[in-house]
């Protein structure tokens, strides 16, 4: 009799428990799934259009109204860490407070390989994006030399400047910004390079919008068997995440009397490709004031490099390492804040320790064992070529050299020369294709000795400007 109503209280208990306990789960799942559209929902808008854009609005700051996550990101490339500052008295001409080390005092032997040409008596370490208008006009390559407007197609926002000055036809207004005068043409430009440069407005997508990569480009993959290649066509998306880089980070020369900005492309893509090119077309872009040698000034060639590597041979990208997602709510979002993921922790883990399995530091080990590496290689290289150098110059004022001789000697300067500044002005130090990069410095050494030998009389393999090398860093000539 006293049982039974225990085994009552203990049925209405657990009933209670039970209930409780489902109200609890089921109101756990509600909000989880809440929780899920909330974050699906914030993943489905990319942005909020703010303000109306279009290829006449070039200021990042109104297109940041409507991408204020990219624009803030992208607002820090103006950053600049403190110990690679150089103070300066700013002035009328030049209100600067701080500039980028002088490559030139960190190492003179710079001065003596671009004897009579413009970059002997100003070369900077790079800064960021925001500052790359305003150190080309301050530098006193532009300042001491005359230039032409084609310098302003890679550090300066050209999309509304070319459609204005070709009345809506870009390639027109690009073939006339290139041949004005510097000093006129960067009186039409505001801003460094922009979002409109690298984005379509209408819909976001990556686009290009140099008229030297859209040729150049379409060259290069005639030379691969593709025909009427147009990369805003036929890119892919993966693609396109490099390719945007690639309009300004890339090698190239002004070409004729309208200066127009060409990249030495049609053979391929590596320095063997475009010394063969430049070659074939007899292009010099300065004599040697010192040796006579007839001498090729390389530019910036991180992509040509960084496609001879084993990166971008496993579908890595420029924006993978450069310019790396970041999570905000359930957006992932490009950090426009484009700089070496070497520079933190945060930017390693989200860049290199997405494949690689290791740790920051591990990483940062093995990037300055290839930094070194390189280094040492550019040394030796480096003194090679001064030495041919000197030797050219001592024998031209001996006047006891045969001409031959000296002729001879100076193609290997060229070609040292022209090896050595492409992997100097290239900005990985090595890193984009280690093996490739130091297969380009072993070519400069053997150059700079075969053109000491030519001096001596002494004879060599026969002579040849063109080499075969391999991505993997295979001999060349």
């Amino acid at each position: 009799m006293t049982t039974e109503p225990k085994t009552k209280g203990r049925t209405v208990g657990l009933l209670a428990v039970f209930f409780i306990a489902g109200a609890l789960v089921t109101a756990g799942v509600l909000a989880l799934l809440l929780n899920i559209f909330e974050r699906r929902s914030e993943a489905d808008v990319s942005f909020q259009r703010v303000v109306e854009i279009d290829d006449t609005v070039v200021d990042a700051a109104v297109w940041g109204q409507n991408f204020p996550i990219q624009y803030e990101s992208f607002r820090r490339t103006a950053e600049m860490p403190e110990e690679e500052k150089v103070a300066r008295t700013p002035t009328a001409e030049d209100p600067r407070e701080f500039t980028a080390a002088s490559k030139l005092e960190a190492d003179p032997r710079l001065v003596t390989m671009w004897q009579g040409y413009a970059f002997a008596i100003d070369y900077r370490e790079p800064r960021g994006h925001e500052w790359m208008l305003e150190d080309q006009r301050l530098t006193r390559r532009v300042l001491e030399r005359d230039q032409p407007g084609a310098c302003l197609n890679c550090h300066a926002s050209t999309v509304a400047l070319m459609n204005e000055l070709g009345d809506g036809d870009a390639m027109a207004g690009w073939a006339v910004m290139n041949k004005m005068p510097y000093n006129e043409a960067t009186q039409l430009v505001e801003h460094p390079v922009q979002c409109l440069d690298c984005h379509d407005p209408a819909t976001m997508e990556l686009r290009i919008t140099r008229p030297a990569f859209i040729e150049g480009i379409k060259e290069y993959m005639a030379g691969q068997g593709v025909a009427d290649y147009d990369v805003n066509e036929d890119a892919t998306a993966l693609e396109m995440r490099t390719f945007v880089c690639a309009q300004c980070h890339v090698e190239y020369y002004f070409a004729g009397e309208g200066k127009t900005l060409t990249f030495p492309w049609d053979h391929g893509l590596t320095i063997d490709n475009a010394l063969q090119y430049y070659d074939e077309e007899g292009w010099t872009d300065f004599e040697h004031a010192l040796t006579g040698a007839q001498a090729v000034k390389a530019q910036h060639p991180d992509f040509e490099t960084f496609a001879q590597g084993v990166h971008y041979q496993a579908g890595v990208t420029c924006a993978d390492c450069h310019m790396s997602y970041t999570r905000e709510g359930a957006m992932k979002v490009s950090n426009h804040q484009v700089a070496s993921p070497m520079r933190s922790d945060e930017t390693i883990n989200s860049s290199c320790l997405t494949c690689h399995r290791t740790t920051a530091d591990a990483m940062r080990e093995r990037v300055e064992g290839i930094h070194d590496r390189y280094e040492h290689a550019k040394d030796v290289s480096f003194d090679a070529l001064i030495a041919l150098i000197e030797d050219i110059e001592a024998a031209s004022a001996s006047a006891n050299t045969p001409e031959p001789q000296l002729a001879l000697a100076r193609d290997y300067q060229r070609k040292a020369q022209f090896f050595l500044d492409y992997v100097v002005s290239e900005n990985s130090r090595g890193f984009h294709a280690p093996a490739y990069t130091i297969r380009v410095l072993n070519d400069v050494t053997d150059a700079a000795r075969r053109g000491q030998l030519a001096l001596l009389g002494l004879e060599t393999e026969p002579y040849t400007l063109i080499g075969v090398g391999d991505a993997d860093g295979g001999s060349g000539s």
